[in-house]
């Protein structure tokens, strides 16, 4: 297979994250090989991380797999995740490009994107046109993350890259003005706006609604409280757990409904009263733009959250609340903001914010690389 784009991200065909839909946006103009993630922290002895180092082995005794669009191939890489050591960096590399040289020794010169930093010790040996560093994420606050060795690996990637595209202007901060562009995350709209039929287990009622993954950065102790302020209301968090969640748990009127695949989705954003986007205030939500804030738009549905730079287009259309009370206030509100007038004013906002658009966008860029 000869390919024209070499892309390094999370495991394809995970929730979707902004590297593939823009990726998607170029299957039919171009031949890429996806790489799965190459890991950003050493794993630990824990129940969740022994399902995935499970599930990595046996992934990497798979051949490279074509997905349903024969223009991308995915591959399965041999390697440790082990950011912090010097030792298994190196061996990484020999396993990762020894992986990667058949397809290589195919291919002119192709165009290298990495949306994580673990890419960095390949760079620069796979003759590739230019290297481009697509950055989702304060990789230096992300929970999950061994931070530190993490941080470094940036760095590296970010001297050795001849752009870099960060998903929002805080993030974009922290690179050098003169190769870094901000591409605001786009949205599937018609997926999120073509009317859908109800999930059938989503409760009737006053029903707010997340999803996402429950996560360090989610704010139990905020959801418990505005619970506990309007028992009348439902609120259903939908999402993988990795955190403890035992006090939201407690609480009769929240209800966890565990992952739901992307194609149902808008069966829960389109009928819930609210969309809630109750996060935490540190560094990775001060730099994060998150997809979902675009999806509950083109969904139309009111939307209340805690603050973050990221509302700031969307301000007027977005009910921002700082504490319990006032997030349970505009939670109430939000019961008059269901006018069809009010749903055309929310799916308007990002009308013009597919990621077709954001493609274009970055073609653009790329072409003078």
């Amino acid at each position: 297979m000869k390919i024209d784009m070499l892309v390094f991200g999370e495991d394809w065909g995970a929730h979707p994250s902004s590297t593939q839909h823009l990726i998607n946006q170029y299957l039919t103009s171009q031949e890429i090989l996806w790489v799965n993630s190459l890991g950003l922290r050493r794993p630990k002895l824990n129940y969740f991380d022994l399902m995935r180092a499970g599930r990595k082995l046996l992934s990497m005794c798979q051949s490279p797999a074509n997905t349903n669009n024969h223009c991308l191939r995915q591959l399965n890489p041999r390697c440790i995740s082990w950011p912090g050591n010097r030792h298994i960096r190196q061996l990484n590399q020999k396993l990762l490009l020894r992986q990667l040289r058949p397809f290589l020794d195919k291919s002119a010169s192709p165009l290298v994107w990495t949306s994580l930093p673990s890419a960095v010790d390949v760079i620069g040996h796979l003759n590739e046109r230019a290297c481009v560093y697509y950055c989702g994420d304060d990789f230096s606050a992300l929970a999950g993350v061994d931070h530190a060795p993490i941080q470094a690996m940036e760095d590296e990637l970010v001297e050795k890259s001849q752009l870099v595209i960060a998903a929002s202007a805080q993030l974009a901060k922290k690179f050098p003005q003169k190769k870094t562009i901000v591409l605001n995350h786009g949205v599937d709209y018609r997926h999120f706006a073509t009317p859908t039929t109800v999930a059938c287990d989503l409760p009737t009622g006053l029903t707010a609604g997340f999803y996402g993954s429950i996560s360090t950065w989610f704010d139990q102790r905020l959801i418990c409280q505005v619970a506990k302020l309007l028992p009348h209301w439902k609120f259903v968090l939908i999402g993988q757990i990795q955190t403890d969640v035992s006090a939201l748990r407690a609480q009769a009127n929240i209800s966890l409904l565990g992952p739901r695949d992307y194609q149902e989705l808008p069966s829960y954003s389109q009928h819930w009263y609210a969309g809630i986007l109750p996060f935490k205030d540190n560094r990775q939500i001060q730099a994060c733009n998150p997809l979902k804030l675009r999806e509950y738009l083109a969904a139309g549905r009111p939307i209340v959250s805690t603050p973050f730079p990221a509302l700031a287009p969307y301000c007027d259309l977005i009910n921002i609340a700082e504490n319990a009370e006032q997030f349970a206030i505009s939670l109430e509100s939000s019961v008059r903001g269901q006018s069809q007038e009010h749903k055309e004013l929310r799916q308007n906002s990002v009308l013009n914010e597919d990621w077709k658009v954001k493609a274009k966008i970055v073609s653009d860029v790329l072409a003078q690389l």
